[in-house]
């Protein structure tokens, strides 16, 4: 009875981290340049004394979803999507290099480029930081280019280009702030393979539907496993009234 008690137990516990992964998954629907978490269940042994036959359920998240989400056309010129594989290096608040597919970018009052959560796009020396324009074009590059106030449209002058990486999907991990990092610590080099599209975004890769079924799959099999506990207390109660009448 303890040995079935405990899987029940272990997979209830299991389900309802799936399921939290999940939700995130479904809070961040809309969430520009998101990447879905993925998770599975898979069957554990117990180790320890005698032979390893009793198991348990196990929630893992195996990796991530890295499939292009839908791109959105705005026309906002500060706006950029990647076309193919790539990622914008930013500045996390940490103050490390993290990678992101957020291309929503904003400029704030001291000339600053930062994403739509505020972190600091960053270009060929750091942080890149913009004067006042009356024009800005970012190409497909990632150079930024403006027309200086009171210029003419002929005075199109590089200020800065946009760091674009392309590290192998194998050698990235995506961390608690939804950034993604190498592994191994460090930073990506530029790449020049990397091309944005100007006047749109990349929105996030999380199909609603079928994260929608996914948590009605969740709830049922949660609600199984804690049918299996009452079940295996009702049993027990009667093997003790047995015992009792003996």
């Amino acid at each position: 009875m303890d040995s079935s008690l405990y899987v029940a137990m272990s997979g209830a516990k299991q389900v309802l981290i799936s399921q939290a992964v999940n939700s995130h998954n479904l809070a961040n629907a809309n969430t520009t340049g998101f990447k879905a978490d993925l998770s599975q269940f898979r069957s554990m042994p117990v180790y320890g004394p005698g032979l390893p036959s009793h198991v348990y359920a196990m929630a893992e998240r195996p990796g991530i979803d890295f499939k292009t989400g839908t791109l959105q056309q705005t026309g906002r010129e500060l706006d950029v999507s990647i076309s193919g594989e790539g990622w914008i290096a930013v500045q996390a608040n940490d103050g490390s290099e993290a990678y992101t597919r957020a291309g929503d970018l904003r400029l704030t009052p001291e000339g600053l480029l930062i994403t739509g959560t505020g972190l600091p796009v960053l270009g060929g020396g750091g942080p890149i930081t913009l004067p006042e324009s009356a024009k800005m074009e970012i190409g497909a590059d990632g150079t930024i280019s403006i027309i200086p106030l009171g210029d003419s449209a002929e005075t199109l002058t590089v200020i800065d280009r946009i760091k674009l990486v392309n590290p192998g999907l194998g050698d990235i991990e995506k961390g608690r702030d939804g950034l993604f990092r190498m592994k191994q610590g460090g930073i990506s080099d530029a790449s020049a393979d990397v091309s944005l599209v100007s006047g749109s975004i990349e929105g996030s890769n999380v199909s609603v539907v079928s994260a929608m079924v996914n948590m009605i799959e969740l709830a049922k099999n949660f609600e199984l496993q804690v049918k299996m506990m009452k079940t295996i207390d009702e049993n027990e109660a009667a093997s003790a009234q047995l015992m009792r009448v003996g």
